[in-house]
C-alpha cells in the first residue's frame, strides 16, 4: 500500500502509521513533545478558523478521508484514512479535521506592554483541564491582558484545555514563568497590584478597585494560593459564601473576580 502519495498541490495522503506526518502528531498528543517541537495540536474546523482569523501559525492542516473538504486554511494539508485519523483523535466523536500549530511564546517585555494598565490573571499550578480551558476564556472575554502560568500547572496547550479554551488561546497572550518569586518581581516592576483569596480577611471582592492593574491568583484546586504570593499579596479579599461551603470552585472563582473588574468599569463609565 502507498504510504503517501500527492492529490495536488500542497496535498498528500497519509494510509501508514509510520508516515512521518502522523508520527509528529501522535507526539504531540504528549506535553513532553508539544515542548521539544514548541507546537501542539487543534482539532475541529471552528478551533481552525479561530486560529486563522488570530494569527496562529499553522503548520500543517490534517483532514480525514470521510471528512467532507473545506477551504479553511492556506495550508500544506494531509488527507489521512479515517482509521489514522480517529487514534489522532482526542474526542469520541472526532470532527474530522485537526491541524498542528506552532506555539506563540512571549518575552517578559512583549508580554507587559509599556504602560498598559490592564489586568492578569495568574494560575498557580491548577491542575483540572477544564478549570484552566474556561478561566483563559473567561479572561478573554473580560478584557484581561493575558495569563501568567505558574509551573507546575497543567500544560495549556494539551487538548482538553485547547478544547475549554475555544480558541481564547490565539488571542490572550500566555507567559510562562519558573518560580511565584519570579511572577511576584514581574507584577511588581509592572506596578501590579497582587490580589489574592483567603476566608481569612475582612475584604470582600466588591469592596475594592479592580478596574486596572489587578493581577488576580488563582490557586491549585486542593491547596490554594501558596504561601509566597500570599505573603506578598498586595490586597487580601473572599468572596461571600452561606452555609459551611468553604471554597468554590476555582474557575468558578475566577469568573467572578473578572467579571467584578468589568462591572466597576460599565459602572465608572
Amino acid at each position: 500500500m502507498t504510504e503517501i502519495f500527492p492529490l495536488g498541490e500542497n496535498r498528500m495522503k497519509i494510509t501508514s502509521g509510520e508516515n512521518q506526518i502522523y508520527k509528529t502528531a501522535a507526539q504531540l498528543k504528549q506535553k513532553k513533545y508539544r515542548d521539544e517541537q514548541k507546537k501542539y495540536l487543534i482539532e475541529g474546523p471552528n478551533l481552525i478558523r479561530e486560529a486563522m482569523q488570530n494569527g496562529g501559525d499553522i503548520e500543517m492542516i490534517i483532514q480525514s478521508e470521510d471528512f467532507n473538504p473545506e477551504e479553511i486554511a492556506n495550508a500544506p494539508m494531509a488527507v489521512m484514512s479515517s482509521g489514522l485519523f480517529r487514534k489522532l483523535s482526542d474526542t469520541e466523536t472526532p470532527q474530522g479535521i485537526m491541524a498542528i500549530v506552532k506555539k506563540k511564546a512571549y518575552t517578559k517585555e512583549e508580554f507587559f506592554s509599556p504602560g498598559t494598565k490592564s489586568n492578569l490573571i495568574i494560575l498557580d499550578r491548577l491542575q483540572d483541564p477544564g478549570n484552566i480551558g474556561t478561566i483563559i476564556r473567561t479572561a478573554d472575554a473580560a478584557g484581561y491582558q493575558g495569563v501568567i502560568v505558574l509551573k507546575g500547572t497543567a500544560d495549556i496547550y494539551s487538548p482538553k484545555i485547547v478544547r475549554a479554551a475555544a480558541g481564547s488561546l490565539f488571542r490572550l497572550p500566555a507567559l510562562m514563568v519558573d518560580t511565584p518569586d519570579e511572577v511576584v518581581r514581574m507584577l511588581k516592576q509592572n506596578r501590579k497590584n497582587i490580589i489574592c483569596t483567603t476566608p481569612n480577611c475582612s475584604s470582600y471582592y466588591y469592596d475594592i478597585d479592580m478596574k486596572e492593574n489587578a493581577a488576580v491568583i488563582i490557586g491549585n484546586e486542593g491547596n490554594g494560593v501558596c504561601d509566597e504570593f500570599m505573603t506578598h499579596s498586595d490586597i487580601l479579599i473572599k468572596i461571600p459564601m452561606e452555609g459551611t461551603i468553604e471554597s468554590l470552585n476555582a474557575a468558578v472563582s475566577a469568573g467572578i473576580l473578572m467579571y467584578e473588574s468589568v462591572r466597576q468599569k460599565y459602572q465608572e463609565s
